[in-house]
């Protein structure tokens, strides 16, 4: 395995495959519980490589994914660049400190037959043996405010 580049070492923390379960919420949506699967890999580039995966909790059957990569900028600033299958692309920016990364939007763009989402806020933290991942959105007309919460355990 390549040797992490040392811009990426604030988010040594997030390295890895987790796995957990999660509930969501949304006042466009009935609520729902889900299984998650997270991995944060490197290459030894100034990147780390995310992608994400949930299923339905009780049948297994997939509900979404999304892909992307964090750019930490060295001086605990953090960009996301994230995409996913539904035709929404995202682009954060935040910081990373003390095994927490906060991300708010800066331009949330769609597909034409994508669903219109106009921001987002996403939070990854670890707290002991767990990490957690939040996400806010503003979607559908309404206001920012919050949808998914997990907590997952690394596998490796």
């Amino acid at each position: 395995m390549a040797e992490l580049h040392p811009v990426c070492a604030p988010l040594a923390f997030l390295l890895g495959t987790w796995r957990g379960t999660g509930a969501g919420t949304y006042p466009s949506i009935e609520d729902f519980s889900y299984a998650e699967e997270v991995s944060f890999a490197h290459v030894g580039k100034p990147f780390v490589a995310y992608s994400q995966k949930t299923k339905n909790a009780d049948t297994g059957l997939p509900l979404h994914a999304e892909a992307g990569y964090l750019r930490p900028q060295g001086d605990g600033r953090v960009e996301l660049v994230l995409v996913q299958p539904s035709g929404i692309v995202e682009l954060l920016e935040g910081t990373v400190e003390d095994c927490d990364v906060q991300l708010a939007s800066t331009a949330v763009l769609g597909t034409a037959s994508a669903k219109p989402v106009t921001a987002t806020e996403r939070r990854f933290w670890v707290e002991g043996d767990a990490l957690r991942s939040s996400v806010a959105m503003a979607a559908m007309g309404l206001e920012l405010q919050h949808h998914v919460l997990s907590e997952m355990y690394r596998l490796s």
